[in-house]
């Protein structure tokens, strides 16, 4: 849960990097809330606390997105190939589960810093 926090303490921030344990565990969180939101919204017969749920934290899942395609050196523009049907999905996939690299343009690995 910490790494979801840390997400949301970083809301707006599209500088540095982010490992891959903190992208993911900040994506398993993000799911586990949409469906919650998801079966309260089916209960309801409404669709307000998924889509509030989204706009708010649209803006910290592309920064963090963003922040983990800067840890494989990428920029954070790759994350338009989602745009693409499949096959953006599948590319950036890939993007996100590729170890971090040494010391690059966004800054240090965080790898060396956490060590």
């Amino acid at each position: 849960m910490e790494y979801f926090v840390g997400g949301l303490k970083k809301y707006a921030d599209f500088t540095g990097r982010a490992r891959r344990k903190e992208f993911w565990m900040y994506t398993l969180f993000y799911l586990i809330f949409y469906v919650l939101a998801a079966f309260i919204d089916s209960l309801l017969g409404t669709m307000i606390f998924t889509a509030i749920l989204a706009l708010g934290l649209f803006l910290p899942t592309i920064a963090i997105a963003a922040r983990r395609l800067h840890d494989t050196g990428r920029s954070g523009w790759w994350q338009l190939l989602g745009l693409i049907p499949l096959i953006g999905a599948i590319v950036l996939l890939i993007f996100y589960v590729q170890d971090s690299i040494g010391e690059n343009e966004y800054g240090a690995s965080p790898k060396a810093v956490e060590a």
